[in-house]
C-alpha cells in the first residue's frame, strides 16, 4: 500500500552530481503527465528532462553548481497539478519548474506559481490564457516554449483553405479541454477570413466519451470537404478511426500539435491523408542526435518527439536564464527568462514577447504516410 502511495505521487529527486551533495545544488521542479490520457507525452518530457540534466550537470553544471531535478506525476489532472506546483515551491524550494504541456494544467496552477514568484515554463500549453489572465495581463511567473494557439488556428485555417483549396469545414472538439476550446475559437475566425464556412461544428467530452460516431454521422450529412480535429490524447485516434472505418469519411482531416506516434496503434492506415502542426520535423537532421540517444539511453524510439524536444530545449533555456541572472534567485530567473533574445536551441531560435511567447516561430505541417507509418515533414509555413 505504501509503495502504490508513493508510485501515485512519482515524487522524484534525481541529483547527478559527482561526488554527491559536494556543494548546494539548484533545485529544479518538472511536472509530467506520466500517467493518464497524455502518459504518452509525459514519459516523452521525463526522458527528455533526464538527457538534459545529465549533459547539464556533466558539463559543469549552472554557476558551478549541479542540477537537482525533482519530479512529480500529476495524472493528467488539473486538481493533482496544483497539488504538484503547491509541493515544488513550498516544499521542495524550487527555482523554476518546467513542464507539462496540458493548457489546462498550467492555467489551473498559475496562481500557485505566480503567489510563489516561481517561474513555471510550459513544454507545449498552447492556450493564451497560460501567459495572460482573462484581462490580457501577462502572467509574470508563466512562460512557454511553444507557439500559441491562436497561431495553431490560423495555421490550420490557412493550410485547409489556401493549401489544400478546401472551404467547407466540420470541426469536431473536446468541450473539457481548454486546449481544444481555443484551437476551434481561432480556427473558426481565421477560416472565415480565408474565406472557408463551417458546415458542422460538435462537441464532446474528452473525460468521458469514447465513441464519436453520433457527432461523425452529422458531420457526414453536413456536406464538409475537411475534417477539423482540435484536440489530443486517446480521442484522437479513436475519432480518425471511427470517421474512416465506420463513417466513409474519407476526407482530409486536418488538426493540430496533438499528433503523436502512438497513434498509429489505434487508428493504422485510418491516418492517411491526415495533416498535423507541428512545433519541429521529427526528421529534421539537426534533431537526429538527439532522438539517436534517447534511444540508446531509453532503450526506446522517440516518438512523442514534440514533447521530448520541447522539454530538453525548456531545461537549456532555463539553464541560460540562470546563467544571466547570475544567481539562482526565482524572480531574477524570471526577469532573464522575459528578456530572451536570440538564444539557439537545438530545435529554434527563442526570442520572448512581452506576454512572455515565443516570437515569430515558423510551423510545421505534417502528414502521415500509412505505408511507413510516420507522420513526414509535409511543408514549412507561416500564415499571411
Amino acid at each position: 500500500m505504501v509503495r502504490k502511495f508513493v508510485l501515485l505521487l512519482a515524487a522524484v529527486s534525481i541529483l547527478f552530481a559527482a561526488p554527491a551533495f559536494a556543494a548546494e545544488t539548484i533545485k529544479i521542479g518538472q511536472i509530467v503527465t506520466e500517467t493518464g490520457d497524455f502518459a504518452a507525452y509525459g514519459i516523452a518530457e521525463r526522458e527528455a528532462a533526464l538527457i538534459a540534466v545529465q549533459e547539464i550537470n556533466a558539463a559543469g553544471g549552472i554557476l558551478g553548481r549541479q542540477i537537482e531535478l525533482i519530479r512529480y506525476d500529476c495524472r493528467t489532472r488539473q486538481e493533482d497539478m496544483v497539488n504538484a506546483a503547491r509541493r515544488l515551491v513550498e516544499h521542495d524550494k524550487v527555482v523554476a519548474v518546467i513542464g507539462p504541456s496540458g493548457s489546462g494544467l498550467h492555467i489551473a496552477a498559475a496562481p500557485v506559481f505566480n503567489r510563489a514568484r516561481v517561474p513555471h515554463i510550459g513544454t507545449l500549453p498552447t492556450n493564451p490564457l497560460v501567459t495572460q489572465d482573462e484581462n490580457g495581463n501577462v502572467r509574470p511567473f508563466n512562460f512557454r516554449i511553444c507557439f500559441l494557439d491562436p497561431y495553431q488556428g490560423r495555421m490550420i485555417a490557412y493550410f485547409a483553405a489556401s493549401e489544400l483549396g478546401l472551404k467547407k469545414a466540420a470541426i469536431l472538439y473536446d468541450v473539457t479541454s481548454d486546449y481544444s476550446q481555443g484551437q476551434r475559437e481561432f480556427f473558426v475566425s481565421s477560416f472565415k477570413e480565408y474565406g472557408g464556412e463551417i458546415v458542422a461544428d460538435e462537441g464532446f467530452r474528452g473525460d468521458q466519451d469514447v465513441d464519436f460516431r453520433s457527432q461523425l454521422t452529422n458531420i457526414r450529412n453536413s456536406g464538409a470537404d475537411v475534417l477539423i480535429f482540435p484536440f489530443m490524447g486517446r480521442a484522437l485516434p479513436l475519432a480518425v478511426k471511427q470517421a474512416r472505418e465506420d463513417l466513409g469519411l474519407d476526407m482530409p482531416v486536418v488538426g493540430g500539435d496533438g499528433y503523436g506516434d502512438f497513434m498509429w496503434e489505434v487508428a493504422g492506415s485510418s491516418l492517411g491523408n491526415t495533416y498535423w502542426v507541428s512545433h519541429v520535423d521529427r526528421y529534421d537532421p539537426i534533431l537526429m542526435p538527439f532522438f539517436d540517444k534517447y534511444e540508446e539511453v531509453t532503450g526506446t524510439e522517440c516518438k512523442e518527439f514534440m514533447n521530448a524536444i520541447m522539454a530538453y530545449d525548456a531545461f537549456f533555456w532555463l539553464k541560460d536564464a540562470i546563467e544571466r541572472a547570475g544567481e539562482p534567485d526565482p524572480v531574477k530567473i524570471r526577469d532573464a527568462l522575459a528578456a530572451t533574445e536570440g538564444l539557439q536551441l537545438l530545435h529554434a531560435v527563442l526570442t520572448m514577447d512581452e506576454f512572455h511567447n515565443p516570437k515569430d516561430k515558423d510551423g510545421v505541417m505534417l502528414k502521415c504516410d500509412p505505408e511507413q507509418q510516420k507522420a513526414l515533414l509535409y511543408k514549412r509555413i507561416r500564415p499571411e
